[in-house]
């Protein structure tokens, strides 16, 4: 799909890889874009360095409420919604299994069951004309994993799986489906935390991250992988699981216990 006189909402558009895809899709001449965040004067911001074709609309992604208000704030402005990348997420609660609840609880609701309010609020529309996008972001994490947060790795996980479904189950009814996987990219929730699993592979901007995304939609390619690595990291992992397993283990000890 080209990104050119589509309408295209953006959740955690305010900063980071939201603000990057924002701005990609601008360049790429989307008619309409919906920055939607908690941080209304980013979001704000962001829309105004685009112009009149952008909004800005708070949204907490973790309540359905909140994302059905989004979703209609975008038709009664824009009249559609083709994309809809299901982006926010938050920082890794660092820790293991003796992390607080609440924090799981967080990690759940903005990393797996937002997208699923997300879906389930544009899915319709888009079967019933053949046609969307529905695109989330995932992480390296959710491919492999990460040593320093046991939420994160879960929660991440899920969104992958979560993606293959609505890929699986919605993809012969005319809505593409792609899931974003980065490894380390220089945003505000990136910067002062170490290299950990990454392994240290170099940081990318969240305009190399945009770039990489709008490629995959024009070919409609459903896992972005926006570092190279990560597909040889991937390889790796499936070539022999246990092996894996202990290099991850490794890893651990130096990263994990730290935390």
């Amino acid at each position: 799909m080209k990104i050119r006189n589509r309408v295209a909402i953006i959740t955690g558009g305010a900063s980071g890889i939201g603000a990057g895809l924002a701005e990609r899709f601008a360049r790429e001449g989307a008619a309409g874009i919906v920055v939607a965040d908690l941080n209304m004067e980013q979001a704000r911001a962001v829309a105004a360095g685009i112009g009149n074709r952008a909004v800005a609309v708070r949204c907490d992604v973790g309540s359905e409420a909140d994302v059905r208000a989004l979703v209609d704030t975008a038709r009664q402005q824009f009249g559609r919604i083709d994309i809809y990348f299901s982006n926010a997420g938050i920082p890794p609660g660092f820790g293991g299994l003796a992390l607080e609840d609440q924090v799981w609880e967080r990690m759940w609701r903005v990393h797996c069951m937002a997208h699923v309010f997300g879906a389930r609020a544009v899915l319709p529309e888009m079967v019933s004309r053949g046609e969307g996008y529905f695109a989330l972001t995932s992480s390296a994490a959710g491919v492999l994993n990460i040593v320093e947060s046991a939420p994160y790795a879960a929660t991440k996980h899920a969104a992958v799986g979560l993606a293959e479904w609505i890929r699986i189950a919605y993809g012969r009814r005319g809505v593409r489906v792609s899931c974003l996987c980065p490894q380390s990219v220089d945003t505000a929730m990136t910067r002062g935390v170490g290299a950990g699993s990454s392994g240290g592979d170099p940081m990318i901007t969240p305009l190399d991250v945009a770039d990489s995304v709008v490629r995959a939609m024009r070919d409609e390619t459903f896992l972005v992988l926006s570092h190279p690595q990560t597909a040889h990291y991937m390889r790796r992992k499936v070539e022999n699981y246990d092996r894996w397993l202990g290099g991850m283990q490794k890893l651990h000890a130096t990263y994990g216990s730290q935390r």
